[in-house]
C-alpha cells in the first residue's frame, strides 16, 4: 500500500492513490440522472504504518504539518493564502458550554476554502491549471479566490440566481462565470460534460474526493483548540454531505490513529425546506423533495454525497434536526446580538438546530457543545433584510433627532 488508497463507498472496492480519480469505475456505471451519486470515493491512508510499533501522536501528526494524511506531497503545494486555522469562540449558556467555530474568517469568507485548497494543491502537482467547479456560490467563489493566488484558471458554473455578493466575488478574483438557467444541480451535471469534454480538472463537491480531505481539517483545529477533550455534540449545517462527511473523516483519522479513543456526536441540520439527506436517511427508494429555502449554501434537491453521509451517520450513531427558515433568521439574529458573529444563513442553520434542541431538553445539564459556522453574512444580506430594516434618515437638528430616539 502507497500513501493512500481509494476506496468505494458502496462496493468496498480499493483502487491505488498514484493516479487521480474522482468514482469508482464500477459503481459509476450504475448512476443514472435524478439520484445521489454512487461509486463516491474515500480516501484510506496506511494508518497501520503511520502508527509502527511506538505508536502516534497528534503533536507527532503537527510536527510533520499534517502531511502524512493529506493527499498531497507538501504543503508548499498548498495556496500562499492562509486558510484555516479559525477562531474558536466560547460563550456560557445556562449550562451548556457552547464553542463556535467560526470559518468565515477564512480567505473568502467561507469553509469551502478547505477543500478548494486541497484540490487546488493536488491539481498543482499533476501539472493541472484550470479547474471547475459547480456551486450555489460560495465553491464557486473560493475555488476564484484560491486559484487566483495558485496563478490557475477557475470556471464555474452557478445558478444564475446566486446572490449577487457572492458573483462579484467570482469575477473580483477573476474567476470564469458560466451562469446557468436552472438549479445547483442542473450547474453540477452540466460541469461534468464540460470537463470531460474540455480536460479541466473538477472540483464538484464529493465528486472529486478530495474536498472531503480538504474539509476533514476543521476537525483537526477543534481537537487542537479544544486541548484534545472533544465537545460532547457538534452541530453542522448540511446540504449535500460533505461537509459533515469531512467533519467526521477529520476525526476518524484521528481515531484510526489512537488519538482519540470515541467520535463526538455530530448532528446534521437541515434547512425544512430542502432536507433531502435526511428525510431519505432510512428510505430504501430515494425521494426527492424540491428545494425551496434561504440558506441557498445547503439548499439541494440531490446530495451527492448521500451515500458515505449515510453511512457515517448511521455507523457512528449521528443525529439530525429540521429547522424552518424563521428558526434560521431567528438564530441569525440572535448569534448576532448575543455573540458579535455574523454567519449567512446556511451557517445560521446549525446554530438553528442547537437552539432548537436545547429548547425541546434535548441537551443534558453540563454539555459541551459545538456549532459550526461555515460563511459570513455578508455572503447574503439580502435574505436576512427583513430582520434588519435600515430607519428613514433623520433630519439634521436636534428636535428630529430626539424624536428618532423617542420612536
Amino acid at each position: 500500500m502507497g500513501k493512500f488508497v481509494y476506496q468505494c463507498v458502496n462496493c468496498l472496492k480499493e483502487y491505488e492513490g498514484d493516479k487521480l480519480l474522482y468514482l469508482c469505475p464500477e459503481c459509476n456505471k450504475e448512476n443514472k440522472a435524478g439520484e445521489p451519486m454512487k461509486g463516491i470515493l474515500k480516501v484510506i491512508y496506511n494508518y497501520e504504518s503511520l502508527i509502527g510499533e511506538e505508536g502516534i501522536s497528534f503533536e507527532d501528526l503537527k510536527e510533520r504539518e499534517f502531511i502524512d494524511i493529506l493527499p498531497i506531497n507538501s504543503r508548499e503545494s498548498l495556496s500562499p493564502l492562509k486558510v484555516g486555522n479559525t477562531p474558536l469562540y466560547k460563550k456560557e449558556d445556562n449550562g451548556t458550554t457552547l464553542y463556535f467555530k467560526y470559518d468565515a474568517l477564512n480567505p473568502t469568507f467561507s469553509f469551502k476554502d478547505r477543500a478548494s485548497d486541497v484540490v487546488s494543491a493536488v491539481a498543482k502537482e499533476h501539472g493541472i491549471d484550470t479547474i471547475v467547479t459547480a456551486s450555489t456560490g460560495n465553491a464557486a467563489s473560493s475555488l476564484a479566490g484560491i486559484c487566483a493566488s495558485q496563478g490557475q484558471k477557475a470556471i464555474l458554473f452557478v445558478p444564475a440566481k446566486a446572490p449577487k455578493a457572492k458573483l462579484t466575488q467570482i469575477l473580483m478574483y477573476g474567476g470564469v462565470i458560466v451562469p446557468v438557467d436552472g438549479t445547483y444541480d442542473d450547474a453540477f451535471d452540466l460541469t461534468l460534460e464540460a470537463a470531460d469534454k474540455y480536460g479541466w480538472y473538477n472540483r464538484n463537491t464529493a465528486y472529486n474526493p478530495f474536498t472531503i480531505e480538504g474539509k476533514k481539517t476543521v476537525s483537526w483545529e477543534i481537537y487542537e483548540q479544544c486541548n484534545g477533550v472533544l465537545p460532547d455534540v457538534i452541530y453542522v449545517p448540511t446540504g449535500d454531505g460533505v461537509i459533515i462527511s469531512g467533519v467526521y473523516k477529520g476525526f476518524e483519522d484521528l481515531f484510526m490513529l489512537g488519538i482519540i479513543e470515541a467520535m463526538p456526536l455530530i448532528v446534521a441540520v437541515q434547512a425544512e425546506g430542502s432536507r433531502n439527506l435526511i428525510h431519505n436517511l432510512n428510505r430504501e427508494i430515494f425521494e426527492i423533495i424540491p428545494s425551496t429555502t434561504i440558506a441557498d449554501s445547503i439548499s439541494v434537491d440531490i446530495p451527492r454525497n448521500f451515500f458515505m453521509a449515510r453511512d457515517y451517520i448511521l455507523h457512528y450513531g449521528g443525529e439530525s434536526v429540521i429547522v424552518s427558515d424563521e428558526e434560521i433568521l431567528d438564530a441569525s439574529v440572535e448569534l448576532s446580538k448575543t455573540t458579535g458573529l455574523f454567519a449567512e444563513p446556511a451557517a445560521t442553520a446549525a446554530y438553528a438546530g442547537y437552539l432548537k434542541q436545547k429548547k425541546e431538553g434535548h441537551l443534558l445539564p453540563n454539555t459541551n457543545a459545538l456549532v459550526l459556522l461555515t460563511g459570513s453574512g455578508l455572503k447574503d444580506i439580502s435574505s436576512v433584510e427583513k430582520k434588519a430594516v435600515i430607519p428613514s434618515p433623520v433630519a439634521k437638528n436636534m428636535e428630529a433627532l430626539e424624536r428618532f430616539l423617542k420612536s
